[in-house]
């Protein structure tokens, strides 16, 4: 999983781009206001909180007391804890603080390494034996964690061991090794209770699901087939299925509870016999899923919110960060960078929104993790409607578009952001408008606007003017006049959440379209709409 690196001011961004440079899936976290980063946060405490309990691994560039007071009340289970560091500002220290079980002294060395300094390692076990006996590597599950620090004890403490089955990465460990010793490292995808040895089990089990029916608990057969054949739930590598039931429920539930990959195939892996409903491949060493079939593929389309970071919704982050095609209009895919070096960008003209959802189906069904970008809320006005119109269209001559798993994260429209810079201008009934013409007639524009003028609601305009229509605001605008006193606040805010933001209210009679342009948002108020000080609300009541 990539790993935060979390910054509370900008004497600290040079070495944390340094650790990025290593590191290059992570993502530089900054104080909001004080400094530039990929994503701000406005109060550190409760960012490294949110992180911590999402179990992303972070590294905290600050003191390490700052770091132990924020996640003190979070500290539970040392076994599903995420690699928590603190690295000095000046990149002259690196502190592992949490995450022993799950590689934290690794990435100390990684980084250390980045750094040019010696990781502060105080693990007694991994001092003394050059590797941490509990963490082992990917592909590789620990039985107990327990048991297993009873066993590390019993080596510090002077015991000898021996080795059972294959485990490369230990052969450089410096551990005190008799051939006859009485405990071992035993490398077994067998289930063993064993209170002697230290089990570690490989994910050397493949599990094709040859028939799933509606009410199938999947999950539980798998545990009954494991436990009859006496094989560890931990061995398990994936869960392979015919392509059939890509958009079986029972199934994506059934890897979600065994948390392991599911992937599909036109047709076995391995030899499947005559195994009815699910058949076992013990292989020798650990599998690689991403190497078995494909996966169901996934779009998910979202809102960036208005253009500041901290204003991009954890959801939306979070699937940018999982993805692995990201599509999208040149100006808002360029918001939602930096990108990886394994990540994909198809970067498109703003008016190819159905070509654009048609490739992104596309890409999403080869199996990959395809993101497609819109500023603001994506339902708004934005790409949520075209790729579920190129969904509509494409249904018959496209089905495997109907396997694609599709979601829509919503996000900040500029609407929202801007009410919110302003006060509540829309804290009554309110309608949204486009005064683009690009895709329904200009005399359906007017219609409503009369109808909205009428109904007394605030009305919220997107896409006020453009060089093409310089004309149709001043209209639209006239028509609002009709139902409207001249001293109706308005609200214009352009850019809202970007650097160059800009905030202004006006009456209506001082209203006119050389105040606006294509990124400015504007909000007309109604009948009820007030202004007090610098803020600009509507009423909650009606008369």
């Amino acid at each position: 999983m990539p790993m935060a690196i979390v910054v509370l001011g900008a004497g600290a961004l040079d070495t944390a781009r340094r650790i990025q440079a290593k590191f290059q899936q992570s993502r530089v976290h900054g104080l909001a206001r004080r400094v530039n980063a990929d994503i701000a946060y406005d109060d550190f405490g409760a960012h490294v909180r949110a992180l911590y309990a999402s179990g992303t691994p972070v590294v905290a560039l600050c003191s390490a007391g700052i770091v132990i007071r924020a996640l003190a009340s979070s500290l539970a289970d040392k076994g599903a804890e995420p690699p928590v560091l603190a690295v000095a500002q000046d990149g002259s220290a690196v502190v592992p603080l949490l995450g022993g079980m799950s590689g934290v002294n690794v990435l100390a060395r990684e980084i250390g390494t980045a750094l040019g300094v010696a990781p502060a390692i105080t693990t007694s076990g991994e001092l003394r034996f050059g590797q941490c006996l509990l963490a082992p590597p990917e592909g590789y599950a620990l039985a107990d964690i327990e048991q297993g620090k009873r066993f590390v004890s019993g080596l510090l403490a002077g015991d000898a061991t021996r080795i059972e089955g294959h485990a490369p990465w230990l052969d450089d460990a410096d551990l005190p090794r008799a051939d006859h010793a009485r405990f071992a490292v035993r490398i077994t995808p067998f289930a063993a209770h064993d209170d002697d040895n230290l089990v570690i089990h490989p994910r050397c089990v493949l599990a094709w699901i040859g028939h799933v029916s509606p009410d199938d608990d999947v999950a539980e057969r798998m545990r009954a087939v494991m436990r009859a054949q006496g094989l560890s739930p931990l061995a398990l590598a994936a869960l392979a299925a015919p392509v059939r039931y890509m958009t079986t429920r029972s199934l994506e539930d059934a890897a979600h509870a065994l948390n392991v990959p599911l992937r599909f195939c036109d047709a076995a892996p391995f030899d499947a016999g005559d195994a009815p409903r699910i058949a076992l491949h013990v292989s020798d060493a650990p599998i690689d899923a991403q190497s078995i079939g494909r996966a169901r593929g996934t779009l998910t389309v979202i809102g960036l919110g208005p253009g500041s970071a901290e204003l991009m919704t954890p959801a939306a982050r979070a699937a940018l960060v999982a993805a692995q095609d990201v599509l999208g209009y040149e100006t808002y895919v360029r918001m939602a960078g930096p990108f990886r070096d394994d990540q994909r960008v198809h970067m498109t003209d703003n008016r190819e929104e159905l070509q654009r959802a048609r490739h992104a189906f596309e890409l999403a069904s080869e199996g990959r993790r395809v993101v497609v970008v819109s500023s603001g809320d994506p339902g708004v006005f934005a790409m949520a409607a075209a790729v579920l119109e190129a969904l509509d269209e494409g249904h018959a001559a496209h089905p495997e578009w109907s396997a694609v798993k599709l979601a829509i994260v919503p996000g900040v429209s500029a609407s929202l952001a801007t009410a919110a810079r302003a006060g509540a201008p829309l804290g009554h009934d309110f309608c949204v408008l486009s005064l683009s013409d690009n895709l329904k007639p200009w005399s359906v524009i007017e219609k409503r606007i009369a109808h909205a003028g009428e109904a007394d609601l605030v009305m919220a305009f997107y896409n006020p003017l453009s060089k093409a229509r310089p004309w149709q605001f001043d209209r639209a605008i006239g028509i609002v006049k009709r139902y409207r006193d001249p001293h109706t606040p308005v609200v214009l805010g352009r850019d809202i959440g970007r650097p160059a933001e800009a905030l202004r209210v006006v009456t209506l009679g001082e209203l006119k379209s050389e105040l606006v342009d294509m990124r400015t948002m504007v909000i007309v108020g109604s009948s009820t709409t007030r202004v007090v000080g610098d803020w600009v609300y509507t009423p909650r009541w009606y008369e």
